[in-house]
């Protein structure tokens, strides 16, 4: 009878309820559900279109013994509570556990918590609430939906282009994002520019860089080597003056904490972390860490989350550390403001440590080098964003010549604010670079030491990176917080698009099923259209939107659109590439074969050549172990390294670039290994060597020849 008196309480993950059974005592058992325990079948479509869109919902696979497990542990307490994440997606999952276990539903038996800490959790148990129905019908809504679009495309895919594709709702809007960038790179057509930039000096001073802004008081725009011939002809002899000096104080405000897109953008630039290893990284932090005698303790708050909002313990706890450490100067006395980007639910605070005394150099020895890495990124953004603003002396000078204007400008920070802790990374891997000028006053006169023209052409926008879609993703309302990481790791698998120097491209068949789609299915993959959607989906949680009725709305135009596609659209033949490669069991020519891993090497007479080869990408270099070639090769996981064609019979491999450069010391192979911002180094791979050369520009665009162009050269004229 004793038993009778404890408490049950459900997470999702081993590690969550290893953490939380640490903060409770012995009326409590905590045990796991492993994630979902019922979803819709893989098997059949599981949805009564005719009923009210009725789910089928079965036991997921292998969950058996587990459902067992909480059923029998559920008879012998008095209470049971559900604490699955604090989503729509745990709120899902409290509902099918409530229903699994026979638990009445007018009893409160939901609770939740932002952070796994023994604070949290005890404040959790003493408000224990109904599951909120509103947020299992949104979930509900978007399951099935998912269903309707994905279990309806895909076979018309298979019947129509070739077997194993699939369609999803939002995953194919990626895609259209990819595919639409990819249109804009392939047709933009470049144009020329020239800047001219001069080196001035005033006695006593070192010199510093003016650039040409302007002629006869409007802006000046070069666009061949004549009118840039014609400007310097006309600057020969020239006097140059300070016509103005202008000083300004200006301040740079910190970012917010993060949110789950921000803090995947982030970790993307600066740890290279994928958005799909972020958020991996960021539950391990979340679910608890064995801290030694500090105990086990949740690190980070709830990491799926679109607010920045923080709360007034945090924030406080926060502003004391920086007036202790740091100095009351450095604490800002301005709230967070929530993001006014795209539609915010505001359901969870930002992503932020649960303590900020828990500094990441003091646990550091607890922690795994990634998880290191990510938690001092958040507890130092958290930070940064509670602290006052940079302030900045800047100083902008124009130098007149006759009728042209030179601008000159110069920033040198005054006081270091919130950059004393942290500074945003940026898409482009710019950085704020101090530029000192020296006292100037108008009339003065300076001397020209030298004019640098230079040529340029526009460039076409940026291909995706894991970064710059999430971002995108998030701006145009397209996915939720919990939906970004699967997104792009979705796309890739299914063979839609590659990822390869960190830059995200369509293939050649994710073209092809965008080119259907939006022919034949426009809304679907419609971005504004799919946007709209994800805001009825929050109405639903909301209470303000019946569930059934969004999906009827949708379900009955589709329909019509799915069967006059089923006419309208003929075989589309994918033709696969063949190569100069011969296949040595039947002679064929192979071809290439998207897969799993990547490209590969197959014989054409499929099925009866079943011959296949791995794709080798040649790099020129030569193995430095044997005669053979370094080639590109995937591993299983899509991460490309290098290794011998000889193999087996020689088994190098370097996971860094290989350079035809040689090592000057040894005469061995360097290799690229990239440095900050836009730089990389070559560093010699004998470790008795070491040798290393000074960085270089890494381009990362294409650039695209044009003869009558590139024949002006650039000019420097040394007065």
């Amino acid at each position: 009878m004793c038993c009778l008196s404890k408490t049950l309480v459900i997470v999702e993950s081993p590690a969550k309820a290893k953490t939380i059974s640490k903060f409770l005592g012995k009326k409590f058992t905590v045990k796991a559900s492993m994630g979902h325990v019922r979803d819709l079948p893989k098997s059949q479509f599981g949805v009564d279109v005719r009923n009210g869109f009725s789910p089928k919902y079965i036991t997921i696979r292998g969950k058996g013994n587990t459902i067992k497990d909480l059923r029998t542990a559920g008879k012998k307490v008095s209470q049971v509570l559900i604490a699955s994440d604090p989503d729509r997606e745990g709120e899902a999952i409290a509902w099918h556990l409530q229903s699994l276990l026979e638990i009445p539903d007018n009893e409160p038996c939901r609770i939740e918590f932002n952070e796994i800490t023994k604070q949290a959790i005890q404040n959790a148990l003493q408000h224990p609430r109904l599951v909120d129905v509103n947020r299992v019908n949104a979930q509900q809504a978007r399951r099935i939906l998912d269903r309707l679009v994905g279990y309806n495309l895909s076979p018309l895919l298979w019947r129509k282009v070739k077997k194993g594709l699939s369609a999803g709702r939002v995953q194919s809007v990626a895609v259209r994002l990819i595919c639409n960038r990819e249109e804009e790179i392939q047709s933009f057509e470049p144009e020329e520019y020239w800047t001219l930039f001069g080196s001035f000096i005033k006695t006593g001073y070192a010199p510093f860089e003016g650039k040409l802004s302007k002629y006869q008081d409007k802006k000046i725009d070069i666009n061949s080597a004549e009118k840039m011939q014609a400007v310097l002809e006309n600057l020969k002899g020239a006097h140059y003056t300070v016509s103005n000096v202008t000083r300004k104080e200006k301040s740079r405000k910190p970012a917010p904490p993060f949110i789950t897109s921000t803090l995947q953008q982030e970790a993307y630039r600066k740890l290279n972390f994928t958005a799909r290893k972020t958020m991996m990284v960021a539950q391990q932090l979340y679910e608890g860490l064995d801290l030694g005698k500090e105990g086990t303790s949740g690190l980070v708050t709830y990491i799926r989350t679109d607010s920045t909002r923080v709360s007034a313990t945090s924030r406080d706890e926060a502003q004391a550390y920086i007036r202790e450490r740091l100095g009351a100067q450095y604490v800002s006395m301005e709230t967070v403001k929530a993001s006014g980007k795209g539609k915010v639910q505001d359901a969870h605070e930002a992503i932020r440590p649960t303590s900020i005394n828990r500094e990441p150099d003091r646990i550091k020895t607890f922690l795994t080098n990634d998880q290191y890495k990510l938690y001092k990124l958040i507890w130092s953004r958290f930070l940064a964003s509670l602290m006052s603003p940079a302030i900045f002396d800047t100083t902008s000078v124009d130098i007149r010549a006759g009728d042209y204007m030179f601008r000159a400008t110069g920033s040198v920070m005054k006081f270091p604010g919130f950059m004393k802790v942290y500074t945003e990374s940026r898409d482009d891997g710019e950085k704020d670079e101090e530029k000192l000028l020296p006292e100037l006053k108008e009339g003065e006169s300076l001397e020209a030491r030298s004019l640098i023209p230079k040529q340029h052409f526009t460039q076409p926008p940026p291909r995706y990176t894991d970064a710059t879609l999430v971002k995108t993703l998030e701006e145009k309302g397209i996915g939720r917080p919990s939906t970004y990481a699967p997104i792009v790791e979705t796309i890739i698998k299914r063979g839609y698009v590659v990822r390869d120097n960190k830059q995200l491209y369509p293939t050649e068949l994710g073209t092809i099923v965008v080119d259907l789609l939006k022919e034949h299915f426009n809304d679907i993959i419609d971005i504004e259209f799919t946007a709209g959607m994800e805001e009825k989906l929050d109405s639903i949680a909301e209470g303000a939107l019946d569930w059934v009725q969004v999906l009827d709305k949708f379900y009955d135009p589709f329909i019509r659109t799915l069967e006059k596609a089923e006419k309208e659209i003929g075989h589309v033949r994918v033709a696969d590439e063949v190569t100069d490669e011969v296949c040595e069991q039947c002679g064929r020519n192979m071809v290439i074969k998207m897969g799993r891993y990547g490209k590969f090497l197959a014989c054409p007479g499929f099925p009866e050549c079943r011959n296949t080869r791995p794709l080798l990408e040649p790099t020129g270099v030569k193995c430095p172990r044997c005669d053979g070639e370094l080639v590109a090769r995937r591993s299983k996981k899509g991460r490309k390294f290098f290794g011998c064609s000889r193999y087996p019979e020689c088994d190098f491999i370097t996971w860094d670039q290989p350079s035809k450069t040689k090592c000057p010391e040894c005469g061995d192979l360097m290799v690229e290994k990239k440095g900050a911002g836009k730089k990389i180094n070559l560093r010699c791979i004998n470790k008795n060597c070491g040798h290393k050369n000074e960085p270089k520009e890494i381009n990362t665009r294409k650039k695209r020849a044009n003869p009558q162009k590139t024949a002006a050269k650039e000019k420097i004229l040394t007065r």
